[in-house]
């Protein structure tokens, strides 16, 4: 049992893709996350929360080091070497910390845990579901039992994968939200997702034989969601039995979104449009946090580890790049950001800059979805990102690339490093040549099935490191 005077522990659920427009509790009109939506009543909410660069392997690094993608040198899904900062559970560790990582084994950026768990997040069964978040459960629940016996407060880190394709949520959650015919042979809308080659036969391994509408592959991700948020009630259940609520620091986020039909990128995290770069942050703190506030100012994935180190009491002195939040929470804003540097090396390899009015996304190289290397949205006249205006807008373009570039300087004097944007040329995994054409990048990243899948999002290439 937790005393008084023993240091606060904490939870941080890093749930991998998750979308905070898909949560009831961001005002999602299907009920995904009911147990989430009563935490996030219990604690803090945060409406605006962005996760800059994607994907997994730059997100995380952000989350757990407070720096940016200068700070920590990682910008690419396949990072190869160490990340560039001081890590959370390092910190953690430091100070008599017991810490554990469930289901993020081998990734450069899960250094410093005392102890890693896995479990089984990617692989169907015979059901040809995967229980996800319950085997993370039969894991995890023992060990919440062995940190809470010991003496020393601990951190544990919890990756849920449950709303990373493949979405395999078991019965009854494949239909809670589909109600329709999955097989309805009149339907075409799966044929462009069938025929995107690089991704074709990953997607047909997971999605059942003869599936023409996306309509239920988008409700597999909702049902997967939902069925992670049941899950996630045991855990909360278990903290609560052991009496560990008043002591313990609960943290909801994700190191990025999902694309689900949108933008050609099918049931995957990469393009730059807000569906990838939309997050929740949920924070639970009872005496230290007030209940059922919200904020609406934007936050970055980089202010995490600040706001926990202040909400912990912990002086660390980490020089971050986010900013702790909890004079957000206070109705006392510190440094508000309007404009964010973005960028992604997972599939393609762009970057860009949002403002609250408008999205610009430069290609460094030829993508394989044959887009335009220059893309400009009017986020307040088209939210959903569905018309390029670069051509109609010079202007704007021309704005936004140098207030892209003045940014992109400033941070390499004040860091010392090039951007990684410009020297990560092996992002792909495929040789270090960037591509020199849209059809060399289709013919060049092929995934394979779930299998091979699972390989790459396990970066096997740095476990060898």
């Amino acid at each position: 049992m937790s005393g008084s005077t023993k240091k606060p522990n904490l939870i941080l659920f890093g749930i991998d893709s998750l979308r905070r427009d898909r949560m009831s509790s961001y005002g999602y009109g299907k009920l995904t996350t009911p147990h989430l939506d009563k935490l996030a009543g219990e604690g803090v909410l945060f409406e605006q929360h962005f996760s800059p660069s994607i994907p997994t392997t730059p997100a995380y690094a952000s989350m757990l080091t407070g720096k940016d993608c200068f700070g920590t040198d990682v910008v690419a899904l396949r990072h190869k070497g160490a990340v560039g900062a001081k890590t959370l559970p390092e910190v953690l560790g430091e100070l008599g910390y017991n810490t554990t990582c469930v289901g993020f084994t081998g990734n450069p950026s899960s250094r410093g845990f005392d102890t890693y768990l896995d479990y089984e997040a990617w692989l169907p069964g015979e059901s040809g579901r995967c229980p996800k978040a319950e085997n993370l459960n039969e894991v995890a629940i023992p060990e919440l039992n062995r940190l809470a016996e010991d003496d020393k407060p601990f951190f544990l880190f919890l990756r849920h994968m449950d709303p990373h394709s493949p979405y395999l949520p078991p019965k009854p959650y494949e239909r809670i939200f589909y109600g329709g015919d999955e097989m309805d042979p009149s339907n075409p809308s799966m044929e462009p997702v069938y025929s995107f080659k690089p991704f074709a036969d990953f997607l047909k391994s997971w999605i059942p034989e003869g599936v023409t509408d996306e309509a239920y592959v988008n409700a597999q991700y909702d049902g997967a969601v939902a069925y992670m948020d049941a899950c996630i009630q045991n855990l909360l259940q278990t903290v609560d039995a052991l009496g560990l609520t008043e002591d313990t620091l609960i943290v909801v986020t994700s190191d990025h979104g999902e694309t689900l039909y949108e933008h050609d990128c099918f049931f995957d995290h990469h393009g730059l449009y807000d569906c990838t770069l939309v997050v929740p942050l949920i924070i639970k703190y009872p005496g230290k946090v007030p209940s059922g506030k919200r904020v609406t100012d934007v936050t970055v994935i980089s202010d995490i580890m600040p706001t926990i180190l202040e909400l912990m009491g912990i002086d660390e002195q980490l020089e971050p790049d986010g900013q702790s939040l909890v004079p957000f929470i206070h109705d006392d804003p510190g440094r508000r950001v309007s404009e964010l540097y973005i960028t992604e090396c997972t599939w393609m390899r762009k970057h860009g800059w949002r403002t609250p009015h408008w999205k610009l996304i430069r290609a460094l190289e030829p993508d394989f979805h044959f887009k335009p290397e220059v893309e400009l949205y009017n986020l307040i006249e088209d939210p959903q990102e569905n018309n390029n205006v670069a051509e109609q807008e010079p202007e704007i373009v021309e704005l936004l690339t140098a207030r892209m570039e003045a940014y992109i300087s400033k941070r390499e004097e004040q860091t010392g490093r090039t951007n990684p944007m410009y020297t990560n040329l092996g992002w792909h995994g495929k040789g270090d040549a960037p591509f020199t054409s849209s059809q060399q990048a289709y013919d060049t990243l092929y995934i394979g099935d779930s299998r091979n899948a699972r390989a790459l999002q396990a970066k096997e290439l740095n476990k060898s490191k």
